[in-house]
């Protein structure tokens, strides 16, 4: 019997520990306690509803106990929503205590608008502090005269905490940067101007408020490096020129089809005429015969015509031998 009580008291203490064991685990009694030497209230009862809700009471008493010895007025509730809406609670609270160390404005509801954005808050305020220096590339622009003109600047930005949410990033500022330094280039007469005077291109960037709708504030705009490129007026002009080259031959060309075409044209027209002769010369036969058998042509009238046909064809070949005897002297 005695026995038997001692296995229940040992089964019992042991379903005590067990039960203080997952009590512990379930309720962050040393987060309580912490929570309360920092002079943060806080009740059990809230610490096992964080539980029930899938919250980690660690991301919310460390940042609120942080809040509260830094003095902000930043309740349990405010850090508990900003967790459940998928948002960093202890980058804002870091925020929060960057901003008021820094005497800038900045409310918790901002703040955590500009976190859920996707923004790093912290980051902003630092920024605002320190501004950041943006360096674009080389950017070109062809002066009036025909040179390019190869710039490249540092802008110092300041983070705009108002525009944050909804603001455009860095891209946006390089590229209305890049923008203004082309069309400041562009509206030069002479190259040598933006070479002599650099500066112009800052000032001319700055007067056209290219801040607006960003998430910066400009504070200036320096050229770091300008640099001579390509003589891009020369080249278009070899271009054109080697473009115009290019159609006239091609109209030469055009020309010289139709010139052989044309000659192609007069050969059949002559060889055209040639067989027209031939077919009228055939012609002679038959007429001489038939004026044979009217009468109209007597057989002395017919030998008096072939003498003279053979005569004149005797002084042809004469000549053509003259020609050649001739030719065969100028050529020796």
């Amino acid at each position: 019997m005695i026995f038997g009580i001692d296995i229940f008291l040992l089964v019992i203490i042991a379903a005590v520990i067990i039960l203080f064991a997952v009590l512990m685990s379930f309720v962050p009694v040393m987060l309580w306690i912490s929570a309360l030497a920092a002079g943060v209230r806080i009740s059990i009862i809230t610490l096992i509803g964080m539980r029930l809700r899938r919250v980690i009471p660690g991301r919310i008493i460390n940042p609120l106990i942080k809040a509260h010895k830094a003095g902000l007025n930043v309740t349990i509730n405010q850090l508990e929503s900003h967790y459940l809406a998928g948002g960093n609670v202890d980058r804002v609270v870091n925020a929060l205590i960057a901003a008021q160390r820094a005497n800038i404005s900045l409310t918790f509801e901002r703040c955590a608008a500009i976190d859920l954005a996707g923004r790093d808050v912290l980051e902003a305020v630092q920024m605002s502090v320190n501004p950041k220096v943006i360096e674009t590339p080389f950017i070109a622009g062809v002066a009036m005269d025909g040179i390019e003109v190869k710039a490249k600047a540092r802008i110092t930005v300041r983070a705009n905490i108002d525009r944050l949410v909804g603001g455009a990033g860095e891209e946006t500022v390089i590229a209305r940067v890049g923008e203004g330094i082309v069309s400041t280039i562009g509206s030069s007469e002479d190259h040598k101007k933006v070479l002599e005077n650099p500066d112009l291109i800052s000032q001319t960037v700055l007067r056209k408020g290219l801040d607006a709708g960003t998430a910066f504030e400009i504070l200036s705009i320096d050229i770091a490096d300008v640099d001579i490129g390509k003589n891009i007026g020369a080249m278009l002009q070899t271009d054109q020129a080697e473009a115009d080259k290019k159609i006239a031959q091609a109209k030469a060309e055009e020309r010289r089809a139709m010139a052989v075409a044309r000659e192609q044209e007069m050969r059949a027209k002559v060889q055209e005429m040639r067989a027209k002769v031939v077919e009228a010369e055939a012609q002679v036969p038959l007429a001489t015969a038939d004026a044979l058998r009217s009468g109209n042509l007597g057989v002395l009238d017919y030998y008096n015509l072939k003498n003279i046909v053979a005569d004149t064809a005797m002084r042809e070949s004469i000549s053509r031998t003259a020609d050649q005897a001739k030719k065969d002297d100028e050529s020796r």
